[in-house]
């Protein structure tokens, strides 16, 4: 049987992924229905679902289960949905567009977009807790204990938090890094290591190689990001185009030209590359995943 091409593996996990994630949410049918009509508008029917690409592609470096990756990378893909809900909120970001639809305090209101929000990401967390996702159960609470740090304080959270603060600031290259290391990054980070904890045990050093390439290709996405930001127009993103040059938040862009910001990126990319060579043919999608993440239009 042939191995399908990128293109083709790509649609068919987001296929799959639509499937798994509407499966297991709650139904509009259960009360209190308009609070899961919002958490299913918030999760489904669009998004590049990069992030369950990166855990199956880590899962089939250890060989993983399936049907593990699937809850992992559903539970991500809430926590994902879930910040984003957060970050389109008249009090964060002020945003009306996201995945090419309205976004879910305008389609619902602002109270509801908060409640959803927040039951989005205990429903990831009993996800984790609920399903069996490693054989040893000690592997399974180090991946809930690495998720609950990726998506608070000490990650996603904290670097909201950072870039709330920083608006209107110069940042050096190093702060701008810091930021999006716990921002974007902390999440993608995740993705890939529970996406291959799934699966056999790795020795520490190739669980070094597999972090290393998640924080080079969390950098790349934001890099990406900061350009499509400047040179994209609204359609083709999916989301308000020029609106973090407008708020005045420090970007890759704004720091270092997008020429500048281009050449970050492709150095980002070449060390993604190098960090999972020596794992070969079984971080081939991973490899590809680094090439589209930076290569990507939207």
């Amino acid at each position: 049987m042939s191995t399908p091409d990128f293109a083709t593996w790509s649609r068919e996990v987001a296929g799959r992924m639509e499937t798994v994630i509407a499966d297991l949410l709650p139904s509009i049918r259960a009360a209190p229905a308009r609070l899961h009509d919002a958490m299913r508008y918030a999760s489904l029917g669009g998004g590049k679902r990069v992030r369950p690409m990166l855990v199956f592609g880590a899962g089939l470096v250890t060989q993983a289960d399936p049907a593990r990756l699937e809850v992992v990378a559903a539970a991500i893909e809430l926590i994902h949905a879930y910040s984003l809900a957060h970050d389109d909120l008249p009090c964060m970001d002020d945003d009306t567009l996201r995945r090419g639809k309205p976004t879910l305090h305008v389609e619902f209101d602002e109270a509801t977009a908060l409640l959803a929000g927040d039951a989005l990401q205990s429903h990831a967390f009993g996800l984790l807790a609920e399903h069996r996702l490693a054989d040893d159960p000690a592997v399974q609470l180090e991946m809930i204990q690495h998720f609950a740090l990726a998506c608070g304080s000490r990650g996603m959270a904290g670097g909201q938090a950072i870039d709330l603060a920083s608006v209107g600031r110069a940042l050096a290259l190093p702060e701008l890094e810091n930021m999006h290391i716990h921002k974007t990054g902390a999440l993608i980070r995740a993705s890939v290591l529970l996406g291959a904890r799934c699966g056999t045990a790795l020795a520490k050093d190739e669980l070094e190689h597999l972090d290393r390439y998640a924080k080079c290709v969390g950098l790349a996405f934001q890099v990406v990001d900061d350009i499509l930001d400047e040179e994209s127009d609204s359609t083709t993103l999916g989301k308000t185009a020029g609106k973090d040059r407008e708020a005045g938040k420090p970007t890759y862009t704004s720091l270092m030209g997008i020429p500048g910001a281009r050449r970050f990126a492709g150095e980002l990319l070449a060390d993604a590359q190098a960090a999972i060579a020596p794992f070969g043919p079984r971080a081939e999608r991973l490899s590809e995943l680094a090439d589209f993440i930076v290569k990507r239009n939207r």
